[in-house]
């Protein structure tokens, strides 16, 4: 494909699966449009649907001690999820897993926050040398998910969390028109990928990661029915305004950019995906930021043409605790360029799923991203 950069964000034609119509506009910025009128994102009549769904939680956690679970990592999203919860009258619990790299600033910010509004907090912490292992174990298979453990972990951890307290509903932060949706062939993970990748290089039995197989994730979803709610994909969000919000009356510090409150994330999006896979994720909250008026296009453009900030030592931090030397570092940077195609995935099982995942899906049992992505065979 010739090159090409969209006339309304700035997705070009490195994008996997990127397409354009006659007016230049590429079918990521489509899908968002479709979304917006599909949850009448930002409008009376998606705030009045998310107000319904607001009253059926507090309905269903009646004389339960929380009726909802919300993830929280020190970053700016989760941080006002919890606030905008507690504004609706609702009784977070507060879900935290922990990966053992987090930024003290991140740490910090969890408790401020959840001090000042006396919210409970339930974390998992696992082993660092079983998490050190895993994380290994996706970096010397040459595939770009090397932080998906962490998505998993959490996933698995928040379903455990409101299982046990028997809550419902699990409140996310995520807002695609604050950040976009990033595409699959960027990043793809799954409990069944974890645990082949992981047989195959890692060395350390894993008992204290919280994965998720195939049968977890289906009892935790039609068995347990714990839906999962996107409050944001129905109402006014500005992470520029919740940022300003948070510092302001929380004191909460901002960690220098989307995705840098953990140091194996930052690793992630600032060294190993630009580096190896020439995948550069920022353009999905610039993408954002230009579709929803907050930032130029040409600005965008301009600063995503910067290479990504890394933190400094933050790679010679990332060798040390792998125990992986300067060469083999090198070897592996410069190595294959794999992906979950070539290892053992649900992904097949996902798409043969598709029906019921749209069912689910419009249920709020599973995220309406998840079915867009990992059901579909375009994949997107």
């Amino acid at each position: 494909m010739e090159y090409q950069i969209c006339t309304k964000c700035i997705y070009d034609t490195r994008v996997p699966k990127i397409q354009f119509n006659a007016e230049g506009v590429c079918n990521y910025c489509d899908m968002i449009e479709g979304l917006k009128v599909q949850f009448a994102t930002g409008t009376p009549e998606g705030e009045a649907e998310f107000l319904k769904i607001v009253a059926k939680i507090k309905n269903d956690g009646k004389g339960k001690k929380y009726d909802c679970v919300v993830g929280v990592s020190g970053g700016t999203d989760s941080s006002y999820m919890i606030i905008k919860a507690l504004e609706w009258g609702l009784r977070p619990l507060a879900v935290h897993y922990d990966n053992t790299w987090n930024t003290a600033i991140a740490t910090e910010n969890i408790r401020k926050v959840l001090g000042k509004l006396k919210v409970d907090l339930y974390t998992h912490v696992v082993d660092n040398k079983e998490s050190d292992d895993i994380f290994r174990s996706f970096f010397l298979a040459n595939v770009p998910e090397i932080d998906g453990p962490t998505d998993i972990a959490l996933a698995e951890t928040l379903y455990r969390a409101a299982a046990k307290y028997k809550v419902k509903y699990i409140l996310e932060g995520h807002s695609f028109i604050a950040e976009g949706v990033s595409p699959l062939a960027s990043a793809y993970v799954d409990g069944g990928y974890i645990k082949n990748i992981h047989k195959q290089f890692g060395k350390l039995p894993m008992k204290t990661f919280p994965n998720m197989d195939f049968m977890s994730f289906m009892k935790w979803i039609l068995l347990y029915r714990i839906k999962k709610i996107r409050p944001l994909w129905y109402i006014n969000y500005s992470k520029e305004a919740a940022r300003e919000m948070l510092e302001k009356e929380y004191d909460w510090k901002y960690y220098g950019g989307h995705h840098l409150e953990n140091r194996m994330t930052a690793f992630n999006h600032s060294v190993y995906f630009p580096q190896k896979f020439n995948i550069d994720q920022r353009n999905n909250s610039l993408s954002a930021a230009v579709r929803a008026g907050v930032m130029e296009r040409e600005a965008a453009i301009q600063e995503y043409a910067e290479p990504p900030h890394v933190e400094p030592e933050l790679i010679e931090y990332f060798k040390k605790r792998l125990g992986i030397s300067d060469e083999e570092y090198t070897r592996v940077m410069n190595g294959p360029k794999k992906t979950f195609r070539d290892y053992k995935t649900y992904k097949r099982r996902f798409e043969r799923l598709r029906p019921l995942f749209f069912i689910l899906a419009k249920a709020n049992l599973v995220p309406m991203s998840f079915y867009i992505k990992y059901t579909s065979k375009n994949e997107l």
